[in-house]
């Protein structure tokens, strides 16, 4: 059973910078494409951002140009730069495996945009 611990989220402000971080109990994590999720209050669960086991990248229109996604296969650890926060970035952050049949969610992260 893979393990997903999200952290780094918190209060930002807007214009203000956020790092995700996601650990994955997952043996062979390497293999994996990774993704960044997200659930705003009411909505339903939105794909953020993609990053492949070769380090290709893909994001969601709305996080273009100002979340990079990345990860440490040694730490078996994905990541989420977020810059230049915005108050529709405002929800719970989780990552899973970039598939159509994810491992177990983990308790995500809360990302609130507010000044």
């Amino acid at each position: 059973q893979v393990q997903l611990v999200e952290s780094g989220g918190g209060l930002g402000q807007p214009g203000g910078s956020l790092t995700l971080s996601c650990a994955a109990s997952a043996v062979s994590f390497s293999a994996y494409a990774m993704a960044w999720y997200r659930q705003a209050p009411g909505k339903q669960r939105e794909w953020v951002a993609t990053i492949t086991n070769t380090g290709s990248t893909g994001y969601a229109d709305s996080v273009k140009g100002r979340f990079t996604i990345s990860r440490d296969n040694a730490k078996k650890t994905v990541y989420l730069q977020m810059n230049n926060l915005k108050p529709e970035d405002t929800a719970v952050y989780r990552c899973n495996k970039a598939s159509s049949s994810p491992w177990s969610w983990g308790q995500g992260t809360q990302v609130t945009v507010s000044s």
